[in-house]
């Protein structure tokens, strides 16, 4: 590596990791948010993106604090290993590779339609091979390479928001944000806990800033808190230029945000959106590809081109037979695969309180209550969203 590079990488740790895990949470869940919200009310929606965003907040710090707490590097799995055993271990790989497999088909999908609405040219499908084959590349690169991708597309991803904001001020139709249907209570919770999920980013976080670890809680609340601002904005702008009637109107794919935006807005909002969908993906998608290539690396001991081949030949075939639509796998992969990893994180992090090998640079403490509420939330989620498929 040159000195060049090294320089570059040394002065910008700390902003990495950030982005990183933003990169990570930021993804396809942003853009099934305002539909879902529109059908529940914003009012009510707001509420929720504010409530789990604060919940995922401490749920990060709390992997966060079991990560610090252990010397030997693993993903989600291989601490679940350590601390919960090999059943514990079963289950949190099988609930974190359904929720990776979930959120690498959807942004498939969810890029394959934003470009497609930018261009008008070809099929959704051209467009997803185009991005599947960029992505390999960067996976391929490692680490630091996704790093410095990140750091380039999330300040672009932010300018992006504020100038949807600003060029459709005027086109906001504030009656489209009164509306509150108790019938559609639980429809934004699946996609909201997906748009939320950055856990697999813990880890990486750690790698990236090194001998810096005493930054990496400042870093978890930084990373954690501006996707929730970004959500409620976001949301706000895109029911209030789309509204509820229009959504219903469009094939299931199309309720995809900033498709529908490109359909009843002004072309250059349309195109500006779908900008925002194309950036927030491909960061998301580099670090949950990375993030699985690893457990298959690391933690079940596979070659490395094994574990590349796993991580992303799934959710191409998915995506390529048009096996389950956008909202659809946001909602139950949120929901399941989101919840399952919620649960067993918070009984990671009791038994890394006494089982850790290593004092960690901050400390939360048992949160017991906390806990017993998070478990209780998820629980609930997973059973409604299985009774609502049965």
């Amino acid at each position: 590596m040159s000195t060049k590079e090294v320089s570059f990488f040394g002065r910008n740790r700390f902003a990495i990791s950030v982005t990183t895990l933003m990169g990570t949470i930021i993804g396809a869940g942003v853009l099934g948010i305002p539909y879902v919200i529109a059908k529940a009310g914003y009012l009510y929606g707001f509420f929720l993106i504010g409530l789990l965003g604060v919940a995922y907040l401490y749920l990060n710090l709390f992997f966060g604090e079991v990560v610090l707490r252990t010397k030997k590097q693993h993903q989600f799995p291989g601490y679940a290993e350590k601390y919960l055993g090999k059943t514990g271990k079963r289950i949190t790989a099988i609930a974190m590779i359904l929720g990776v497999y979930g959120a690498l088909t959807a942004y498939l999908i969810g890029v394959g339609e934003a470009s497609f609405a930018i261009f008008n040219w070809g099929t959704p499908l051209v467009y997803t091979l185009l991005f599947f084959i960029v992505c390999v590349i960067i996976v391929l690169g490692g680490i630091k390479a996704m790093g410095k991708a990140e750091l380039i597309l999330i300040p672009l991803l932010v300018i992006v928001v504020f100038a949807i904001g600003v060029v459709s001020f005027d086109q906001l139709d504030y009656s489209s944000l009164i509306p509150w249907d108790m019938q559609y209570f639980f429809l934004p919770y699946g996609v909201l806990i997906f748009a939320y999920m950055g856990f697999a980013s813990i880890p990486v976080m750690r790698e990236v800033l090194e001998k810096d670890t005493k930054k990496m809680k400042r870093a978890i609340i930084i990373g954690s808190l501006i996707p929730l601002f970004l959500y409620a904005l976001f949301a706000l702008i895109i029911i209030g230029v789309v509204g509820l009637d229009n959504f219903e109107l469009l094939k299931p794919n199309e309720r995809i945000a900033t498709v529908a935006l490109s359909i009843y807005a002004h072309p250059v909002l349309g195109v500006l959106a779908n900008i925002l969908a194309i950036l927030a993906m491909f960061t998301s998608f580099l670090t949950n590809a990375m993030a699985l290539k690893e457990v298959y690396h690391y933690d079940f001991k596979l070659s490395s081109i094994t574990a590349l081949f796993l991580t992303l030949l799934i959710p191409l075939l998915i995506t390529v037979f048009g096996i389950a639509t956008f909202l659809t796998i946001l909602g139950i992969t949120g929901a399941v695969s989101g919840g399952l990893q919620g649960i067993l994180l918070i009984f990671m992090y009791w038994k890394a309180q006494l089982l850790g090998d290593r004092k960690p640079e901050y400390a939360l403490g048992g949160q017991r209550v906390l806990g017993m509420l998070f478990i209780l939330m998820f629980s609930l989620g997973i059973i409604y969203t299985l009774w609502t498929l049965l």
